[in-house]
């Protein structure tokens, strides 16, 4: 047991004795019965293409589906990557990864699921704007977006994010701001003295929800609280941030900063499959993505854990390699060989036709 909408863009499904079908506008040139893939991943970030990318190369046909957008895609530099340069943009680092997924035979559709049902024989029925696929297994890879505050603010990645343990390296002796009330702001204030000496708490007007003992806190670390609201902002030619001007007439200069208001992890699908979740919303799941649902596998930011791309990675990783070994062929177990009889040579190796010629192909470059 485990533990307790695309319109007016061209796409490209997998279907049935056609490998694809075009759809333009919504409108299909043809009707199938749904794809089956033994993997399906929703969701193209670090998390779910790393997924693929084991399953893909340990020999099981495996779908992307990707709505696009998401964190990794709006990042401007990548860091904490070993072996990607800080100069490689969020959708570059995404595209170099989509495209091996599609080099060892994964295929990797644009589309937005809204649906999976699981039928009578176990399998599990995506349904999307444009897809219609079957498959034995399921990877949930949907991540989160960050609650953002009210305008007015910085541009994200110049002046405003939401992740000190990519960021913070970048603030070394800058002025920074953190803005919001909750016991995240104040701790992340108070993390940043580590990097610099000039850091203020922004409540924008807000009460404090932060626990008296952490208020203790606070008073004994050398972070200013501003209560007053933010009444516009200025901009170097760069783009960067430089300065807030409050509602009281005050200009305060920062380099930049962080905004602390909580996650929407999108866990539509995981619920409505009977997915049990966390007090603080990720998906619960054991060592390798196993969900509370058997064949459900949920990766990456829906989880608990740091948010970081590595940690993403390694997490469909790992789900990558349980669900192989979970689908795998070969070795028979000592009940099959007594019922089946031993393995014969026709019937290896265990790899499917479209596998086997994405290997050759792969192979021949």
């Amino acid at each position: 047991m485990h533990p307790t909408r695309t319109t007016g863009v061209k796409l490209y499904v997998r279907i049935t004795n056609t490998k694809y079908m075009s759809e333009t506008d919504g409108e299909s040139e043809a009707k199938s019965d749904p794809q089956r893939y033994e993997v399906a991943v929703i969701g193209g970030g670090p998390a779910g293409l790393s997924a693929a990318l084991y399953t893909t190369r340990l020999s099981h046909e495996t779908v992307v589906i990707d709505r696009g957008g998401g964190r990794a895609a709006m990042m401007l530099d990548t860091h904490n990557v070993i072996g990607v340069t800080e100069d490689v943009s969020g959708n570059e680092f995404l595209q170099t990864a989509t495209e091996q997924v599609e080099s060892y035979g994964g295929d990797v559709v644009r589309d937005y699921i809204d649906e999976i049902e699981q039928d009578d024989d176990g399998r599990f029925h995506l349904s999307g704007n444009s897809t219609d696929i079957v498959a034995d297994r399921v990877v949930l890879g949907m991540g989160f977006s960050d609650e953002r505050p009210e305008p007015p603010l910085p541009r994200t990645g110049k002046g405003l994010h939401y992740c000190l343990h990519c960021d913070a390296y970048m603030f070394i002796d800058e002025s920074v701001y953190v803005m919001g009330t909750g016991e995240a702001t104040a701790h992340v204030a108070m993390i940043m003295l580590n990097f610099t000496d000039e850091v203020d708490i922004l409540t924008r007007g807000d009460e404090i929800e932060w626990s008296d003992e952490t208020q203790k806190l606070v008073e004994g670390h050398p972070v200013d609280v501003i209560h007053e609201d933010i009444e516009s902002l200025s901009r170097g030619d760069d783009g960067w941030l430089e300065s807030f001007e409050f509602e009281d007439g005050t200009v305060r200069e920062y380099r930049g900063g962080f905004a602390m208001y909580g996650s929407d992890y999108n866990t539509g699908l995981a619920t409505s499959l009977g997915c049990e979740l966390n007090d603080d919303g990720t998906v619960i799941t054991g060592d390798h993505g196993e969900t509370t649902v058997d064949g459900i596998y949920a990766v990456g930011d829906i989880t608990q854990g740091h948010n970081q791309i590595p940690v993403a990675m390694g997490k469909g990783a790992k789900a990558g390699l349980s669900i192989h070994k979970d689908l795998r062929t070969f070795p028979k177990s000592l009940d099959e060989l007594e019922s089946e009889g031993p393995v014969g040579e026709t019937e290896v190796p265990g790899v499917s036709p479209e596998i086997r010629e994405a290997a050759e192909a792969f192979a021949d470059d």
